[in-house]
């Protein structure tokens, strides 16, 4: 088990955070007591309200007043009445960012990692210090590559840029799977 990080961490740029996290481990404590630990393999960075892909670009709402909170809240929204997504907030307060975990180790598509953590919307604003859903430090600092983002041809001129981030080695895996 690593060292649990703290809402600091979540506290930067989230074209720092998002590479940081990869390697690092999400670990979820279920209602039944087990703890599950996932190695994150993929992320994507959202970045203010210029960045045409992000919740925030059509500004402040009921819906994205998370994401102008100071960094270190969990911040999930269903798609398709069925998936539940996990972001964290980075960043300063007033300045809305955050990562989108799209795949942890063995399970591909930010969909399927949300139902492999059981999220539901009773998860939108805790703390990332929580005692039901955290990340650790693994000590890994792996290699990684950077695509675009992906399902966000809508926002013109983002959705090219390449603020997806791999590890290395799963890039093969994670491009070869059905990605929800």
């Amino acid at each position: 088990m690593g060292k649990k990080l703290s809402a600091r961490f979540f506290q930067r740029d989230v074209l720092e955070v998002a590479p940081d996290l990869l390697g690092k481990i999400l670990v979820r404590k279920f209602d039944s007591g087990n703890e599950h630990r996932f190695r994150i393999t993929d992320v994507e960075a959202y970045r203010g309200e210029e960045d045409k892909a992000c919740h925030a670009s059509r500004g402040r709402t009921a819906h994205t007043e998370l994401l102008y909170g100071e960094g270190g809240k969990i911040y999930v929204y269903l798609i398709y009445g069925m998936y539940w997504l996990l972001n964290f907030v980075t960043g300063d307060k007033d300045k809305p960012q955050g990562v989108m975990v799209r795949a942890v180790e063995g399970i591909y598509g930010p969909g399927r990692v949300g139902r492999a953590l059981k999220l539901d919307r009773s998860f939108r604003g805790i703390s990332v210090e929580s005692e039901i859903l955290w990340v650790e430090d693994s000590g890994e600092k792996p290699e990684y590559v950077t695509v675009p983002r992906v399902g966000i041809d809508y926002a013109q001129e983002w959705k090219d840029i390449e603020w997806r981030f791999i590890i290395k080695d799963q890039v093969t895996e994670i491009k070869s799977s059905r990605d929800i």
